[in-house]
């Protein structure tokens, strides 16, 4: 990392699934809460935003797509204020039918201590939301890991 660069957080999985399946997953919220959050006020598309809601913690985010090429690539302004960063989920289609995700997240704000704990924070949950994800769409199996990660709330 360059100095004076800020940090990005990173999370990568195989889904033995097509990339069409996959990027649904994300973008329509009757599937994402599946695994993520528990209730979208509306499908992820270019430009409009969408509120996501994880109830059990009693915490909603904005979230407002600016890039969507379908089936490849995200990209979504996260939060407002001190806690805004940019998303962006890259779907790669593989030739066995399976699609590799990779998520980053960027733009933390704050000083260098404070966008490092962002970023490590953020490598961790988007990892549980791989991880649900895959379940999910694999095996049909809800994990609730989201919900399961911080059981006295998130602190």
């Amino acid at each position: 990392m360059e100095l004076n660069q800020s940090p990005v957080a990173r999370a990568g999985m195989l889904i033995r699934k097509p990339a069409h399946e996959v990027y649904e997953a994300f973008v329509d919220p009757e599937i994402t809460r599946s695994f993520w959050f528990t209730e979208g006020s509306g499908r992820l598309d270019s430009g409009k935003p969408v509120t996501w809601t994880w109830a059990m913690y009693g915490i909603s985010s904005e979230v407002r797509a600016t890039e969507i090429v379908e089936d490849r690539k995200i990209v979504a302004a996260w939060c407002t204020g001190a806690d805004a960063s940019t998303i962006e989920w890259n779907f790669t289609d593989r030739a066995d039918g399976t699609t590799f995700v990779d998520i980053s997240n960027s733009g933390f704000q704050g000083d260098g201590d404070g966008q490092v704990a962002q970023a490590i924070g953020s490598t961790d949950g988007f990892a549980i939301v791989l991880c649900g994800l895959k379940a999910w769409l694999e095996q049909g199996v809800r994990l609730n890991a989201i919900g399961d990660r911080w059981p006295d709330g998130v602190g």
